[in-house]
């Protein structure tokens, strides 16, 4: 049986898919920080709305993806976990699928890959 991994590593070698899911990753981060924040709080959707005075429906909406969130609202939802909102640009990562599949041996996490151009080495 297949695991999710090895299917979507399946689907990855497809360059029409793989754009797609590259294209979704931005927005894959936020979902995933915001979640991992409030886990962190050992906090509820409910109770993160009660603490910065967003509804709990679109707490949900941004967790689940139907909704992108503005600047001004994830530093509203950071501060009610107590913390600071960091966004950063960072340089594109040049090692072909192969190399980002090897570095983690079997213990793959999707979600965090760069998917760029394939480079040669020289560019690593």
């Amino acid at each position: 049986m297949k695991t999710l991994n090895d299917m979507l590593s399946d689907q990855l070698k497809d360059e029409k898919f793989r754009k797609e899911y590259q294209d979704i990753q931005p927005e894959m981060d936020v979902i995933r920080a915001l979640v991992n924040a409030r886990a962190s709080q050992n906090l509820t959707q409910k109770e993160l709305a009660e603490r910065t005075g967003i509804h709990q429906a679109d707490i949900s909406k941004l967790e689940n993806g139907t909704r992108n969130p503005s600047v001004n609202l994830l530093k509203r939802l950071a501060e009610g976990m107590d913390m600071v909102l960091k966004i950063e640009f960072v340089p594109k990562k040049h090692k072909t699928f192969e190399e980002r599949l090897a570095e983690y041996d079997g213990k793959i996490n999707v979600h965090e890959f760069d998917w760029g151009e394939p480079v040669g080495k020289e560019k690593l």
